[in-house]
């Protein structure tokens, strides 16, 4: 179907998605035709202006009007475009519009949600009708969740076909965590038995894979000598991410498990990371507090130069099966914005540019996309490497 425009970026005038359209600027093909929407022309226009003075030569992009409350605007925005792409959250709140749309529309969707309830609702409500219309809904393309779902698709494409496969993925960041995700995470946490009736609807209607079997390991494991110290399991939406991707792929193999984890170099660190984390779920429950927290860093909220040049993430990967171990690394920069902001365009890019497998419905970034986004995601300074291999 003729669009107007192929990507649309949508939230283009809030921190993420300022960096976002500046990487586009820089980045993206000279033919994209491309637009930024929101709902204040005055700040549209101001960041188009930005944009002219990266590349005084390159097209810029059109402006559209569009809120998140205005059903028509939005419905507009989707028809507008082959690949729209939000940073417009907490999702939870204001996504479920753009969703419907685009799903509807048959638009490809790409958003940084890192919400498992939210991800959840949306497949009960939407995925059939993308299927139908072909829209790929693909949630989770920044730091939550590209370089694990990816990751582990790298790890096991060094691994054998046809056999269990166990992987194991060790987490270390140093970054600014955004407002939006910081708002997220208490919303999630306000209400764990709301995110548990979600996954049980979802999983209802899932079901699961034929004659195959996909765990998340939650096991743990308090040492790792693979990222140098201490592990301890990470509760986010990744390793959902990657248990989905797993069950849509037979190169998986016939008994796929995987577990997730924050690394830390010294015991201290990780006892008081899991204390904290249990006191922000423990507060997120008590309104006011909830209220104190979020103050802390309102949505929209950026970082400095200095967090942006200074930050970088790791996340190691441990692969068996077959009689064959690896050991694989994904890297990249701050993870909170710079390298979300590169793998958020990159994702866009991908989904209107390449020659892809054909999906539809909500699906994850490596069913979606796959190694064709592994193949872009060095220019958003995301590297794929495998460190070293073992035969047992």
């Amino acid at each position: 179907m003729e669009r107007g425009h192929d990507i649309v970026l949508f939230g283009a005038t809030g921190y993420t998605g300022a960096l976002t359209a500046e990487y586009l600027a820089t980045n993206a093909p000279r033919e994209l035709r491309w637009a930024v929407a929101g709902r204040d022309r005055d700040k549209l226009e101001a960041l188009r202006a930005e944009l002219a003075e990266i590349d005084p030569d390159r097209p810029l992009p059109d402006l559209l009007l569009a809120d998140a409350g205005d059903a028509a605007s939005i419905r507009n925005l989707a028809a507008s475009a082959r690949v729209v792409v939000t940073t417009v959250g907490p999702y939870s709140e204001y996504g479920e519009p753009l969703v419907a749309a685009c799903a509807a529309e048959g638009t490809d969707y790409v958003d940084l949600c890192g919400e498992p309830a939210f991800v959840d609702r949306m497949y009960v409500r939407h995925h059939a009708t993308a299927e139908r219309t072909g829209a790929r809904l693909v949630h989770a393309c920044g730091f939550d969740s590209v370089p694990h779902d990816l990751g582990v698709l790298f790890t096991v494409g060094q691994l054998p076909e046809g056999v269990p496969l166990h992987v194991e993925g060790f987490v270390r960041a140093r970054g600014t965590v955004s407002g939006g995700t910081l708002h997220s995470a208490l919303g999630a946490f306000a209400d764990p038995g709301g995110m548990l009736a979600a996954a049980r609807e979802r999983r209802a209607m899932e079901g699961r894979p034929e004659g195959r079997r996909v765990r998340i390991d939650q096991r743990g494991r308090p040492r790792t000598r693979l990222a140098r110290g201490w592990a301890v399991p990470l509760p986010t939406l990744d390793p959902q991410v990657v248990a989905r991707s797993a069950a849509a792929s037979e190169r998986y193999g016939p008994d796929f498990s995987y577990g997730h984890y924050a690394a830390f170099r010294r015991l201290a660190s990780a006892a008081g990371a899991v204390g904290g984390a249990a006191g922000v779920m423990a507060a997120a429950q008590v309104p006011p507090l909830r209220e104190r927290l979020g103050a802390l860093r309102p949505s929209g909220a950026g970082a400095t130069e200095e967090e942006l040049a200074n930050g970088w993430f790791t996340v190691h990967f441990a692969g068996s099966g077959g009689g064959r171990r690896v050991h694989t690394l994904v890297s990249g920069g701050e993870p909170g914005y710079a390298a979300t902001s590169g793998m958020l365009a990159e994702s866009a890019l991908c989904l209107w540019q390449d020659e892809l497998p054909p999906t539809s419905g909500q699906v994850t970034p490596a069913t979606a996309m796959g190694e064709s986004l592994i193949r872009r995601l060095p220019r958003a300074g995301v590297e794929f490497e495998v460190l070293r291999t073992f035969e047992d």
